[in-house]
Formats: structure tokens, C-alpha cells, sequence
């Protein structure tokens, strides 16, 4: 069994392309890929959701495993691939974060629905005023 193992993996060795393919280098990155997805789809969730203090930190893990893919040998373009859209989304999310709590952007936030909420109101309460006028006609018409 130990021979077949062996040939088989002395096989997927021969190739480059193959061989590639069934090492850490693809698989590694490959997986950890999951991370920048996730931060890229988040960037279209209210920023009330993102944590500074988490967003940070993955900003500090993507920097510096866009430094080591560089550093092992041979070079992991892949994982600087993965590490450098995870930096750059999770970047976007803490200019999100800082713009919605310490520029200004939930008061702001806040207003708007204000303001919508009041809007909302009197649109209804003049719908039903209507609806009342409308009704209060076809009975005195009668």
C-alpha cells in the first residue's frame, strides 16, 4: 500500500500544473478565501453591524500576511491575492465605521428616518382623512 501511496504521489509530483493544485500553496488560500468574500458582501450591510475593534484587527492580520506570502519561497501570489482584497474591504469597512460613529454619519442616519418616519405619518393620516371625507360625502349625497 505504502509503494502505491508513494507512485501515486511521485505521479502528482511529475506535473507542475498538478502538482500545484494539490499543495498547501493553492489550498491554503484557496480556503482562507471565504474572508474577503464575506468582507466584500458586508460592505453592503448597515455600518451600525461593523465592530472598529474587529475590522482593525483583520486589517493588522490581512497586512501581515500580504507580507509573508511575499517572504516564503516560492512566492504565494495567491494569498497576497486573498490577504489584499481582504485588506482592502476590510479598509472600506473601517472608513464606514469611523464615518457612521465618530463623523457624524448616525445622527445623520437618524435624521433621515426621522424625517421619513414623520412623512410616512402624516401621508397616512391623510390618506384615512380622505377616505373619511370621501365616505362622509357618499352618505350626505344619499
Amino acid at each position: 500500500m505504502a509503494a502505491f501511496i508513494k507512485a501515486v504521489n511521485a505521479k502528482i509530483r511529475s506535473n507542475p500544473t498538478v502538482s500545484y493544485f494539490c499543495s498547501t500553496h493553492f489550498w491554503g488560500p484557496a480556503s482562507n478565501f471565504g474572508i474577503p468574500i464575506a468582507a466584500v458582501m458586508d460592505t453592503q450591510k448597515s455600518p451600525e453591524l461593523i465592530s472598529g475593534t474587529m475590522t482593525g484587527a483583520l486589517t493588522i492580520y490581512s497586512a501581515t500576511f500580504m507580507r509573508y506570502s511575499l517572504a516564503v519561497t516560492p512566492k504565494n501570489y495567491l494569498l497576497f491575492a486573498c490577504h489584499f482584497i481582504n485588506c482592502g474591504s476590510q479598509l472600506t469597512q473601517g472608513y464606514r465605521w469611523i464615518q457612521y460613529h465618530k463623523w457624524g454619519g448616525r445622527e445623520e442616519s437618524l435624521k433621515v428616518q426621522a424625517e421619513s418616519g414623520l412623512v410616512g405619518a402624516v401621508g397616512r393620516v391623510e390618506m384615512e382623512a380622505k377616505a373619511l371625507a370621501d365616505k362622509a360625502k357618499g352618505v350626505v349625497d344619499k
